[in-house]
């Protein structure tokens, strides 16, 4: 008797071993699809907020309390020496950090500036600091976000140097990754680029590739993704680009709707680099022109007193410096616009004139381009002396249009 007891009490134990196992087993078969969908979710998140390693935010620039006197040496006169003096002494200063070069998506503005720099100075050092960048990644792109469109953004300077040298080398890697990118289904249920600044990374690259190759189905990709992203984030009455849908219902302190300089600027200056390589007949053309008129008119209309726009662009008076990066690409935009015929000069160099002339009062003695916002999504404040490579390079696009300004006159 004693003995079936003790049998019967461990076959007791072990059927309650028994449930209690396959409950538990149960609850994490249970929960296992939503963990993975919440982890899933997560990664989503973080890879549209698009946060730079701290790696990255050191090399692209800083904001010391002290960076000495501003430059007393420049002139804002529209000639071909004073633009080309204003534009070494930035390069110049930018060229003793080339060190810190690398393949983020916050160089890549910066090295296709020092490409225009090259042709505006004379000077073969700018061109060359990008060839070494190329030559040091073997001419590949970052790829380990694919589809994102920052890490794209380099191949511009890259597909330029390939045209230069005839090196199909310096663009095979860049061609592969937008082989991959124009055969991508769309995912319904996520824009592409979702974020303006995007329209300024991949585009360009695509429309170059599409003129370098004569294959229309990278600019048919750039085309069809652009006006995705532009349905989603222009806003048809204000003619300005939210930077995300995250900002749509936002507003400034005087109640103004929120919309970022930079991230204009980044599509003002996609326009200039879109525009210049698509065929004059490409069907949908004619609506890039409206758009990029319509935002230059506007942005023209909202420019500050001292030539320059604030990080947030409809209330100036909530910001107490003004935002270089993003007026930079404006610049950039509205002079290559003149430049090529299809903005009004008598309407818009005015503008660009009182923008180059604000701009070099933020250059110190040491060259420094100062007044740029560091790495953000949204409008904000900042030192005077924050100096940033994306901000350096627009100033340097900018410095090429209006040196062609110049010499157009």
């Amino acid at each position: 008797m004693a003995g079936g007891r003790r049998v019967e009490a461990a076959s007791g134990r072990l059927r309650a071993w028994f449930v209690w196992g396959l409950t538990v087993i149960l609850a994490i078969v249970v929960a296992l699809p939503e963990r993975t969908a919440n982890a899933q979710a997560a990664q989503r998140k973080g890879n549209d907020t698009a946060a730079p390693s701290p790696v990255d935010r050191d090399a692209s620039g800083d904001s010391p309390d002290d960076p000495g006197p501003l430059a007393m040496d420049l002139s804002p006169a529209i000639t071909h020496a004073a633009v080309r003096k204003a534009a070494k002494k930035v390069a110049d200063w930018q060229l003793q950090r080339q060190a810190m070069f690398n393949q983020q998506w916050t160089f890549a503005a910066l090295y296709d500036g020092l490409l225009a720099a090259s042709k505006t100075t004379g000077d073969p050092r700018y061109r060359e600091a990008v060839e070494k960048v190329g030559e040091r990644y073997d001419w590949k792109l970052l790829d380990a976000r694919f589809p994102h469109a920052d890490d794209m953004a380099l191949g511009q300077a890259y597909l330029d140097l390939a045209v230069e040298a005839h090196d199909p080398n310096r663009s095979a890697d860049t061609q592969a990754v937008l082989d991959r990118l124009v055969v991508r289904p769309d995912d319904p249920a996520k824009l592409l680029w979702w974020w303006c600044d995007a329209l300024f990374m991949a585009p360009p690259v695509l429309a170059r590739m599409s003129a370098m190759t004569g294959d229309r189905r990278y600019l048919d990709t750039m085309d069809r993704e652009w006006w995705q992203t532009s349905a989603s984030l222009y806003d048809p009455a204000e003619h300005l680009y939210y930077r995300d849908s995250r900002y749509f219902t936002q507003r400034q302190a005087n109640g103004q709707k929120l919309f970022w300089a930079r991230g204009n600027g980044w599509v003002m200056g996609s326009f200039a680099k879109v525009l210049e390589v698509m065929p004059k007949d490409y069907p949908s053309r004619p609506k890039y022109l409206t758009q990029y008129r319509e935002m230059a008119d506007r942005i023209a209309a909202i420019q500050g007193k001292d030539g320059l726009w604030r990080s947030g662009l409809l209330d100036p008076d909530a910001y107490d410096l003004p935002e270089v990066s993003g007026s930079a690409f404006f610049t950039y935009s509205l002079a290559w616009g003149i430049n090529h015929g299809l903005l009004d000069r008598a309407r818009f160099e005015p503008v660009v004139r009182r923008a180059w002339a604000g701009m070099l009062t933020h250059i110190y003695a040491d060259g420094r381009l100062g007044s740029i916002q560091p790495i953000d999504g949204q409008p904000g404040k900042f030192k005077p002396s924050a100096s940033y490579v994306y901000g350096v390079g627009g100033f340097l696009l900018a410095a090429s249009e209006v040196d062609q300004l110049a010499q157009k006159r």
